[in-house]
C-alpha cells in the first residue's frame, strides 16, 4: 500500500510543516518510535478556536482534528522522508477544549482516527485517548499528539 498515493486519492495535500510555538520541537525519535508533540488546528492564517460545543460546533471541531492530522503527517514526512516508512500509528491522544457538561469528546477525535484509517488502512489502527480539557493553547478547539513506529531505523539523516 502506498500511503502517498492514498493522500492523492483522498484529494489531500500536506501543508507546510508547522513551526513550534514555544520551547519544544515537533518530534523526537528513539529507536524506531517517533513521538510527535501536540498539534493544533492551524491552516495558513486560520485556526479553529473556542470551546466545543458552545463556541465551536462539533462538526467544526471534527474538521480541526483532521487539520491536525495533516499537520502532524507533514512533521512525520519531514522527519523520516517518506510516509511509506510508517510501520504503524501506535497511539493518538486527543484533547478537546470543551464546556464542563460536554461528553462527546470521542466523537470529535473520531474524525482524526477515521482519517488515519483511510490513509494507512490497518497500519492506521491505533490506541487512543479522547478527553475534555478546560483550555488549550491559543484557545484552539482541539490538540492531538501521536506516536508512530517507523519501518526503517536509519531515518536519522533527515532534519532533527
Amino acid at each position: 500500500m502506498n500511503f502517498n498515493e492514498n493522500l492523492k486519492k483522498l484529494n489531500l495535500q500536506l501543508p507546510e510543516v508547522p513551526k513550534a510555538l514555544a520551547n519544544y520541537i515537533n518530534s523526537v525519535k528513539t529507536g524506531n518510535l517517533l513521538f510527535l508533540s501536540g498539534g493544533i488546528p492551524i491552516r495558513g492564517e486560520t485556526k479553529i478556536v473556542g470551546k466545543v460545543p458552545t463556541e465551536t460546533s462539533i462538526q467544526k471541531a471534527r474538521e480541526a482534528s483532521e487539520i491536525i492530522i495533516l499537520n502532524r503527517l507533514a512533521v512525520i514526512k519531514e522527519k523520516i522522508g517518506d510516509l511509506n516508512l510508517i510501520q504503524q500509528i501506535v497511539t493518538l491522544n486527543g484533547f478537546v477544549n470543551s464546556t464542563p457538561e460536554f461528553t462527546d469528546h470521542p466523537l470529535v477525535i473520531d474524525s482524526a482516527s477515521e482519517l488515519l484509517l483511510k490513509i494507512f488502512d490497518k497500519q492506521g489502527k491505533h490506541s487512543r485517548t479522547a478527553v475534555g480539557v478546560n483550555s488549550l493553547p491559543l484557545n484552539v478547539s482541539v490538540e492531538i499528539n501521536l506516536v508512530i513506529e517507523v519501518k526503517n531505523q536509519n531515518y536519522s539523516t533527515h532534519s532533527p
